[in-house]
């Protein structure tokens, strides 16, 4: 194999022109016709026992030519761009064939997309603001309330009427100008009076009823209810009200926190809560920043991005939420029949995210190459652990699937980031002094417009000319 030409076509656009000699191309040839060979008649030969140059002769001396170019393909283009030196991108590859015959060989032209060749600005001393973080003791009450929810009964009570809150259990049966409706009829119904679940005063009216009433709700179907044939409509509910059910909660205290989590105090359960809690929001916190410090230097990127990058990147995103999907029992297709969408259409949803993530990839690329940023062996021994554990496999299957050089290129990437962190500017701010500087400064401009508004008018008068003027 011969990489006989590397042409520039455009911007991130080059033709490789490649030939392989006719040797190679022969014994490719011969690869082809004992694979394909017994599917081959000839007239006086059983099928598939016919010689190659019988094959030719009958068929011509092109008949493998395909066939064998096929075989040979993808390594010479492999082979052709790590000699071009070339750092290509997945892409669809224009094919020219310039000749082929069985002594001289195959010469033909494929056109590659290359990484695009781009320039940032400034990317140290970057000016951010972080927020500072606290968690409060009310974040914590708010936590071991909702835990309490989820850890409460229900009870019956029998001796008062229903109210707001509880939960009954009846039975019901609407009519419509006398007659009962599909869907209008149910026994055992759970309803908690307040969910507004039910259609507007249909819960309201079994407030003050007692076990075992038996008594008629009238209501009116909104207009744009769904059924269009109960729009609008006046409708009398018959029902029947067999049990009432209250939400009782668990006390909080160290029984709770025993029965909830590993911890034997409530004490215990709350320092955790709150060590979790701060943890969640200096995650979120870190998060912004890099955010808004990644923002900068994709803005000030300069250099002209293949759209195959975005077009594959837009892909991986539709591939990513597909197994989302399937993972929940559905499957894309059918997510797009229910959100009346083409696949086209959904995939540019991702555009500006996926816009977004390439940019900033290039971004912290070229930061690496221009800090000269590596990945130790210790760092790359620890990701494939890691990944070995995530996927469940042996880590030497891992090292078989994913290449060294892939794993290094990722970690240094991330030190790219923690570099641009680590040599930026930061501003700590407290959202809740922000949140009074800023009530401080209203009260400031509603006085000022106070004070502004008591002043008498002064008219303002001007002679002739010097209105003239």
């Amino acid at each position: 194999m011969s990489l006989k030409e590397t042409k520039k076509l455009e911007t991130n656009k080059y033709s490789l022109e490649i030939t392989v000699d006719g040797e190679k191309f022969r014994e490719a040839i011969k690869e082809a016709y004992k694979k394909n060979g017994k599917k081959i008649n000839v007239p006086g030969f059983r099928k598939g026992k016919a010689p190659l140059h019988m094959v030719e002769t009958y068929y011509g001396v092109e008949v493998f030519y395909e066939d064998a170019l096929n075989l040979l393909y993808s390594d010479l283009v492999e082979d052709a761009i790590k000699e071009s030196g070339l750092k290509t991108i997945e892409d669809k590859m224009d094919f020219e064939l310039v000749s082929i015959s069985k002594e001289d060989g195959v010469d033909f032209k494929v056109t590659v997309t290359t990484y695009p060749e781009i320039e940032i600005g400034k990317y140290k001393g970057l000016k951010a603001t972080k927020q500072k973080v606290e968690v409060k003791a009310s974040e914590i009450t708010a936590q071991l309330k909702q835990m309490a929810e989820r850890n409460s009964r229900m009870i019956s009570v029998e001796d008062r009427a229903a109210k707001k809150g509880d939960t009954v259990v009846i039975d019901y049966e609407g009519f419509v100008d006398g007659k009962p409706f599909d869907g209008g009829k149910a026994e055992a119904q759970s309803l908690e009076l307040g969910s507004n679940t039910f259609i507007p005063g249909f819960e309201d009216q079994i407030i003050g009823k007692n076990i075992d009433d038996k008594f008629d709700i009238n209501v009116k179907f909104p207009d744009d209810y769904g059924a269009k044939e109960l729009a609008g409509k006046d409708a009398i509910f018959k029902i029947v009200l067999h049990e009432i059910k209250v939400k009782e909660l668990p006390e909080i205290d160290d029984e709770f926190a025993k029965d909830v989590s590993e911890f034997d105090t409530l004490k215990d359960l709350k320092a955790d809560l709150k060590k979790k809690a701060l943890h969640t929001k200096e995650h979120a916190a870190d998060e912004a920043l890099e955010n808004e410090l990644v923002q900068q230097i994709v803005d000030s990127i300069k250099g002209e991005i293949p759209e195959a990058m975005f077009e594959n990147r837009l892909n991986s995103s539709v591939e990513e939420f597909a197994y989302r999907l399937q993972s929940q029992g559905m499957n894309l297709d059918l997510y797009l029949k229910y959100t009346n969408s083409s696949l086209e259409d959904f995939k540019e949803t991702f555009r500006p995210q996926a816009e977004m993530q390439v940019k900033y990839r290039l971004a912290l690329e070229k930061i690496v190459e221009l800090e000269k940023i590596e990945a130790d062996k210790e760092s790359i021994d620890k990701r494939y652990e890691e990944l070995a554990k995530t996927y469940g496999v042996e880590i030497e299957r891992v090292k078989e699937i994913i290449p060294e050089s892939e794993i290094s290129k990722d970690i240094a990437v991330g030190k790219a980031i923690d570099f641009v962190k680590e040599n930026a500017v930061i501003t700590e701010i407290d959202k809740n002094d922000e949140a009074a500087e800023k009530k401080t400064a209203a009260k400031k401009t509603s006085s000022a417009k106070a004070s502004a508004a008591k002043k008498p008018a002064v008219k303002k008068t001007t002679t002739k000319k010097a209105a003239d003027k």
